[in-house]
């Protein structure tokens, strides 16, 4: 099977697609393998290219989803409700697009329906999907917002992460118990400084385990 990972969107420059096989994958792992020393060959490593190619599959799945998709069902049956909704806390796993490390944390993400909503596990996905590209948080944050906001036009989105960065915990300065915070403010969380206040009260009411 073929894989497309060829940019953020799965698109070489100029709009043409690549496709990789799984083979050209594991034979560039093998050459990694090779490369800090090891042999490829022996009993430990022989399958480890296969599973290095299943694993990446796994860590990137988000290159094969729309998250508009994902958002697509919504529902007006509200009985009215226009007060904010929160999903807090969502975890999740990405890696950096710089290092290719580990990112560890956990997506808040709010917003004031205009008589539209969508289901909880929706906004879960979305969060789900961009995580599983190479990332840098400050555009996963805006992509998460920036889906919920084109899927539902409510009245305003916010959206908050906190997350651990491996590219600075088990290399370079090897700084451990820190975590960079973002947020993405849309609407009336950007304009009434009360509705803002009140979504972030409630994520700083949780903390990352």
């Amino acid at each position: 099977m073929a894989r497309k990972l060829d940019s953020i969107n799965g698109e070489a420059p100029g709009g043409a697609v690549k496709a990789i096989s799984n083979a050209e994958a594991e034979r560039a792992f093998r050459t990694i393998l090779q490369w800090i020393g090891e042999d490829p060959d022996r009993d430990g490593l022989r399958e480890t290219p296969n599973r290095l190619v299943r694993s990446f599959r796994e860590y990137f799945a988000g290159y094969d989803e729309d998250p508009e998709q994902v958002l697509n069902k919504t529902f007006t049956e509200v009985e009215g409700y226009d007060e904010m909704i929160v999903l807090r806390g969502v975890t999740f796993e990405s890696h950096c697009e710089h290092h290719v490390a580990p990112i560890i944390g956990r997506v808040w993400v709010g917003y004031i329906p205009d008589r539209r909503v969508v289901g909880i596990s929706k906004l879960a996905r979305v969060v789900e999907i961009f995580s599983r590209r190479l990332q840098i948080q400050e555009r996963l944050t805006a992509q998460i917002a920036n889906a919920v906001e084109n899927a539902l036009k409510p009245k305003g989105v916010a959206v908050v992460v906190k997350a651990a960065h491996h590219c600075m915990i088990s290399r370079g300065v090897h700084k451990r118990g820190s975590d960079l915070v973002t947020s993405r403010m849309l609407g009336v969380f950007r304009d009434q400084p009360m509705t803002r206040s009140e979504f972030l009260s409630l994520v700083n009411a949780d903390t990352i385990e």
